[in-house]
């Protein structure tokens, strides 16, 4: 057998092939069937990745909440189900980890003297398959005045047991 063969052959190639007995004809070479069921399972994950759907759709409910829990000023809400939470906020020393309720009564603090006007997403970046940061604008008024401020909060998500849960908050004015 020749040790390299070229993907497209020419007729005369093919037929001295056919002839010398190198390859048969009459049907596909050996290994042909389970080539094409190895690209066509290739084609299918790629196309069609596992969980992937359930996953995106998992962490959109997770944003959904996140953002729900932000605007309400519902803290308790927003770092439940996580076992520990850093915290990035003026006006607060860079926290190691903080248990949840201890996350939520300084960003209560830090939320309070603000009126919310929106938290959108404005972009996503995927460190790994279970941790996620979502970009969020925010715009809100501080109490007594009018005039709309904005800053950037990033949240970061982990996803323990298909659950996606806040493990940070990292506000940038």
């Amino acid at each position: 057998m020749r040790q390299s063969q070229m993907w497209c052959e020419t007729p005369d190639s093919l037929g001295e092939r056919l002839s010398s007995g190198e390859i048969r004809a009459g049907g596909p070479a050996k290994g042909t069937f389970a080539l094409l069921g190895a690209v066509g399972v290739l084609l299918a994950t790629l196309l069609f990745p596992p969980d992937l759907a359930t996953a995106q759709s998992a962490f959109d409910q997770a944003i959904e909440k996140a953002q729900a829990a932000w605007l309400d000023h519902d803290v308790e809400s927003l770092v439940s189900g996580s076992d520990t939470v850093r915290l990035r906020i003026p006006g607060v020393a860079p926290s190691a980890s903080l248990k949840p309720g201890q996350a939520a009564r300084l960003l209560d603090q830090y939320l309070k003297p603000c009126v919310e006007q929106s938290f959108e997403v404005s972009s996503y970046r995927e460190l790994s398959d279970d941790h996620v940061y979502a970009e969020m604008l925010r715009t809100y008024v501080v109490k007594g005045t009018d005039q709309n401020r904005e800053e950037i909060v990033l949240l970061g998500f982990r996803r323990i047991n298909s659950t996606w849960l806040l493990r940070e908050v990292r506000v940038t004015p």
